[in-house]
Formats: C-alpha cells, structure tokens, sequence
C-alpha cells in the first residue's frame, strides 16, 4: 500500500483519539514533510484539516441520529470540553451541534465523507534525470492556499501572465510556479514567476524568492497541465518510496519551457522534486 493509502486508512481507524501528523507519518512510513505534500496532492486536503473534518462528520452524524448528550458526543470525537468540540464544529459548519441535533438532518452540511482513493497512478511515469540545481532569484506574484484552496492557482497564472517578458532584469524565457514555506497544517506559499538577474529593480508589487543551489529529481510531465495531480501522485506515492532518494524539506517547483502553451495548457512541463545529495 502506498503511504496515502496507509495514511487514510490509519486516520479512518483512529481519528475518534488523539492523533499528531508525526503518528500519521509513521504508519506511512514516510517524513512529515513528505507526507503533508503527497497527502495534499493526491486527496486535495491537508491531513489535519482531513482528519478533523472526519471527526466531526461524524459527529454531526451522530447527532441527527439522536444523541442525547452532546458531551459525549465531543468526548468521543477526540475533543476534551463542550466549548471546544462546540467551536471546532462551528468553524466546519457554520452552526452548532445544538442546532444540527433540533433539525434531525445533514441536507445543509458540508460533510466530508471517507476518501476511497483511486489506486490507480500512472502507467508508466518516465524515469527522472537528476540535476543539480544553479541558484535561483525569481520574482512574480505570491499566494498563500491551503490544499483546498489550490484550485485557484490557474487564476494566479492568469494574473502574472501579463507580467511575463515585461519584468526588469529577466533571464530567459522560462517561467516557474514554486511551492515553498509549507507548513504542517498543509499551507504553502505558491510563487508565479520568472528568474531574474538580480533584485535592484524589481517593483514592489512582485514577491521575491531566493532558491539555493540544490540536487533534484527531474520529471517530465507530457500530457496536458489539467493532469498534473497524477503525475504528482505518482512522483510522491510510488516513486519516491521505491526510489530510496529522500526528499528535502525546501521549494519544489514547475518549469514552464517555451514549448508550453499557456493558452492551451499543451507543450508539457517539468517538475523539479528537492533530494538529499
């Protein structure tokens, strides 16, 4: 079983008691690092943000089905006192557990249901070539998104696109979209941009992003770009595992060549994965 499969089934198993993304990681037998991206590439959630979710899915659950003590209800999802469990189902669903226990039905509820994950990667996913990296100073456009707000990253794209061969300073023809600053929690600062020679003239509605030199594992992505969550899938699920190479805790990024075209989504692109020399 690949680390997600055993991640989803170790949070379905015990998500009513504590749990840490290091119990999760474990069981995936992979870094935390490792796991909060893959997790997030693959399921479209953070594995906390899943997992508390699932817990009070399943309470709400439980109170349209007649619970009669909605302190219980909170002790058995994991939470030590009404006003937490009563705070945290708020935040999921916008009412509370006294309100969803009157009405008797979840029609009005964003549940978050067990993912049954398709196991199915890539076929055939090319074997990477491995570089190392040269410095790099790009500047474009930041955003901060959780794995479920990354939906909105083409939109980012369609901002910065103007921007593209009109920024001082810029080198080549080549435009990067990094994930970088991720925390436990499954948020990521997503950087739009272009590699630049150097920051003196850069406006200051741009971010800035210093990469240092770095080993990657390069691969290519061929087929159009609204399949990119696969071949990360299957970068993260399968080959990193298999491949012995241990992923570092740094920026990973896309590379835009020339061939691809931003209008079409067609021309193929890369993926630079961060390894440990």
């Amino acid at each position: 079983m690949d680390p997600i499969g055993k991640a989803l089934w170790f949070i379905e198993s015990h998500f009513s008691g504590e749990m840490t993304l290091d119990d999760v990681a474990g069981v995936a037998g992979v870094s935390r690092y490792h796991l909060t991206r893959a997790f997030g590439d693959a399921t479209g959630h953070s594995v906390m943000r899943y997992m508390r979710a699932r817990r009070l899915t399943e309470a709400a659950r439980s109170l349209t089905n007649g619970a009669a003590d909605i302190l219980q209800v909170a002790l058995a999802s994991g939470y030590g006192s009404h006003e937490a469990f009563t705070r945290a189902f708020r935040d999921q669903f916008g009412c509370t557990p006294e309100q969803v226990r009157a009405q008797g039905h979840l029609g009005n509820l964003p549940l978050v249901e067990a993912i049954k994950m398709d196991e199915t990667l890539m076929a055939k996913l090319d074997a990477p070539r491995f570089e190392n990296g040269k410095p790099l100073l790009i500047v474009g456009l930041s955003e901060r998104y959780t794995c479920e707000s990354s939906k909105a990253i083409p939109a980012q794209w369609q901002r910065f696109g103007p921007h593209i061969d009109n920024i001082p300073g810029q080198v080549g023809k080549v435009a990067y979209g990094v994930r970088c600053n991720a925390d436990e929690s499954g948020n990521f600062d997503y950087v739009c941009g272009v590699e630049i020679s150097d920051f003196s003239d850069v406006p200051p509605e741009f971010a800035r992003l210093r990469i240092a030199p770095q080993r990657y594992a390069v691969f290519r992505h061929r087929d159009h770009i609204s399949a990119i969550r696969r071949t990360m899938h299957t970068i993260w699920s399968k080959w990193l595992p298999e491949s012995g190479h241990e992923v570092v805790d740094g920026p990973d990024f896309e590379r835009y060549g020339e061939e691809f075209d931003p209008r079409t989504g067609n021309g193929g692109l890369e993926i630079w994965i961060p390894i440990k020399a």
